[in-house]
Protein backbone atom coordinates (compact mmCIF):
# COMPACT_ATOMS: atom_id res chain seq x y z
CA UNK A 1 0.00 0.00 0.00
CA UNK A 2 1.20 3.44 -0.92
CA UNK A 3 1.03 6.23 1.62
CA UNK A 4 0.48 9.78 0.54
CA UNK A 5 2.23 12.44 2.57
CA UNK A 6 0.80 15.88 2.76
CA UNK A 7 3.28 18.66 3.48
CA UNK A 8 2.04 22.15 4.17
CA UNK A 9 3.65 25.22 2.67
CA UNK A 10 4.58 26.49 6.16
CA UNK A 11 6.77 23.43 6.70
CA UNK A 12 8.79 24.28 3.59
CA UNK A 13 9.66 27.87 4.57
CA UNK A 14 13.27 28.49 5.40
CA UNK A 15 14.14 30.15 8.68
CA UNK A 16 15.04 33.82 8.53
CA UNK A 17 18.73 34.51 8.52
CA UNK A 18 19.89 37.11 11.00
CA UNK A 19 22.27 39.64 9.56
CA UNK A 20 24.57 42.04 11.33
CA UNK A 21 23.82 44.86 8.97
CA UNK A 22 22.44 47.92 10.66
CA UNK A 23 20.16 50.24 8.76
CA UNK A 24 21.33 53.78 9.43
CA UNK A 25 18.64 56.46 9.63
CA UNK A 26 18.59 59.56 7.49
CA UNK A 27 21.16 62.15 8.54
CA UNK A 28 23.69 59.58 9.77
CA UNK A 29 26.22 60.65 7.16
CA UNK A 30 26.33 64.12 8.76
CA UNK A 31 27.39 62.94 12.22
CA UNK A 32 29.30 59.80 11.28
CA UNK A 33 32.74 61.44 10.73
CA UNK A 34 32.69 63.07 14.17
CA UNK A 35 31.57 59.87 15.89
CA UNK A 36 34.21 57.83 14.05
CA UNK A 37 36.87 60.33 15.11
CA UNK A 38 35.73 60.11 18.73
CA UNK A 39 35.74 56.30 18.52
CA UNK A 40 39.31 56.40 17.22
CA UNK A 41 40.28 58.64 20.14
CA UNK A 42 38.58 56.19 22.49
CA UNK A 43 40.56 53.25 21.09
CA UNK A 44 43.72 55.29 21.43
CA UNK A 45 42.90 56.16 25.05
CA UNK A 46 42.13 52.51 25.85
CA UNK A 47 45.46 51.35 24.40
CA UNK A 48 47.48 54.22 25.86
CA UNK A 49 50.17 53.04 28.31
CA UNK A 50 49.49 53.99 31.91
CA UNK A 51 53.04 54.04 33.21
CA UNK A 52 53.51 56.43 36.10
CA UNK A 53 49.80 57.19 36.48
CA UNK A 54 47.63 56.44 39.44
CA UNK A 55 45.10 53.65 38.94
CA UNK A 56 42.19 56.09 38.80
CA UNK A 57 43.98 58.41 36.35
CA UNK A 58 44.14 55.75 33.65
CA UNK A 59 40.36 55.89 33.16
CA UNK A 60 40.06 59.70 33.00
CA UNK A 61 40.62 60.03 29.22
CA UNK A 62 38.01 57.32 28.59
CA UNK A 63 35.44 59.13 30.75
CA UNK A 64 36.25 62.41 28.99
CA UNK A 65 35.73 60.96 25.50
CA UNK A 66 32.51 59.18 26.52
CA UNK A 67 31.27 62.51 27.89
CA UNK A 68 32.23 64.26 24.62
CA UNK A 69 30.29 61.75 22.52
CA UNK A 70 27.19 62.03 24.68
CA UNK A 71 27.38 65.84 24.80
CA UNK A 72 27.79 66.01 21.01
CA UNK A 73 24.64 63.98 20.36
CA UNK A 74 22.72 65.78 23.14
CA UNK A 75 23.59 69.20 21.71
CA UNK A 76 22.70 68.18 18.15
CA UNK A 77 19.24 67.03 19.18
CA UNK A 78 18.19 69.16 22.15
CA UNK A 79 20.04 72.45 21.63
CA UNK A 80 20.66 72.91 17.90
CA UNK A 81 17.84 70.60 16.69
CA UNK A 82 19.93 69.42 13.72
CA UNK A 83 19.16 65.69 13.90
CA UNK A 84 15.86 63.82 13.86
CA UNK A 85 14.37 61.95 16.80
CA UNK A 86 14.88 58.71 14.88
CA UNK A 87 18.61 59.37 14.50
CA UNK A 88 18.87 60.48 18.14
CA UNK A 89 17.20 57.27 19.36
CA UNK A 90 19.38 55.21 17.01
CA UNK A 91 22.53 56.74 18.51
CA UNK A 92 21.31 55.99 22.04
CA UNK A 93 20.32 52.43 21.15
CA UNK A 94 23.63 51.70 19.41
CA UNK A 95 25.63 53.01 22.39
CA UNK A 96 27.08 56.13 20.79
CA UNK A 97 25.81 58.15 23.77
CA UNK A 98 24.94 57.44 27.40
CA UNK A 99 21.15 57.52 27.80
CA UNK A 100 21.27 57.89 31.60
CA UNK A 101 23.75 60.77 31.55
CA UNK A 102 21.66 62.62 28.96
CA UNK A 103 18.56 62.08 31.11
CA UNK A 104 20.36 63.81 34.00
CA UNK A 105 21.44 66.72 31.78
CA UNK A 106 17.77 67.47 31.12
CA UNK A 107 17.12 68.03 34.84
CA UNK A 108 17.80 71.40 36.51
CA UNK A 109 21.06 71.46 38.45
CA UNK A 110 22.66 68.67 36.41
CA UNK A 111 23.19 70.50 33.09
CA UNK A 112 26.99 70.21 33.34
CA UNK A 113 27.28 66.82 35.06
CA UNK A 114 30.52 65.08 34.05
CA UNK A 115 29.65 61.47 34.88
CA UNK A 116 27.05 59.51 36.82
CA UNK A 117 29.49 58.34 39.50
CA UNK A 118 29.99 61.91 40.71
CA UNK A 119 26.43 62.19 41.92
CA UNK A 120 26.03 58.79 43.57
CA UNK A 121 26.34 59.07 47.36
CA UNK A 122 27.38 55.43 47.81
CA UNK A 123 30.70 56.09 46.01
CA UNK A 124 31.78 58.91 48.35
CA UNK A 125 32.67 59.52 51.95
CA UNK A 126 29.86 60.54 54.29
CA UNK A 127 27.18 59.66 51.68
CA UNK A 128 27.56 62.96 49.80
CA UNK A 129 28.32 63.81 46.19
CA UNK A 130 31.72 64.32 44.58
CA UNK A 131 33.86 67.38 45.28
CA UNK A 132 33.56 68.45 41.63
CA UNK A 133 29.81 69.02 42.23
CA UNK A 134 30.55 71.78 44.77
CA UNK A 135 30.37 75.30 43.24
CA UNK A 136 33.77 77.00 42.93
CA UNK A 137 32.95 79.87 45.30
CA UNK A 138 32.09 77.41 48.10
CA UNK A 139 35.23 75.27 47.82
CA UNK A 140 38.02 75.41 50.37
CA UNK A 141 40.58 74.29 47.81
CA UNK A 142 40.46 76.25 44.58
CA UNK A 143 42.03 73.60 42.33
CA UNK A 144 40.58 70.12 42.62
CA UNK A 145 40.24 67.01 40.47
CA UNK A 146 37.57 64.39 40.79
CA UNK A 147 38.99 60.99 41.69
CA UNK A 148 36.52 59.16 39.46
CA UNK A 149 36.76 61.03 36.16
CA UNK A 150 39.29 63.85 36.52
CA UNK A 151 36.65 66.60 36.32
CA UNK A 152 37.74 69.99 37.66
CA UNK A 153 34.20 71.17 38.39
CA UNK A 154 30.78 70.39 36.94
CA UNK A 155 28.45 72.21 39.34
CA UNK A 156 25.76 74.10 37.44
CA UNK A 157 26.45 77.28 39.45
CA UNK A 158 30.05 77.60 38.22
Amino acid sequence: MLEVLFVSVEDLKMPKVKTNRVKYPEGWELIEPTLRELQAKMREAENDPHDGKRKCETLWPIFKIAHQKSRYIFDLYHRRKEISKELYEFCLDQGYADRNLIAKWKKPGYERLCCLRCMQPRDHNFATTCVCRVPKQLREEKVIECVHCGCKGCASGD
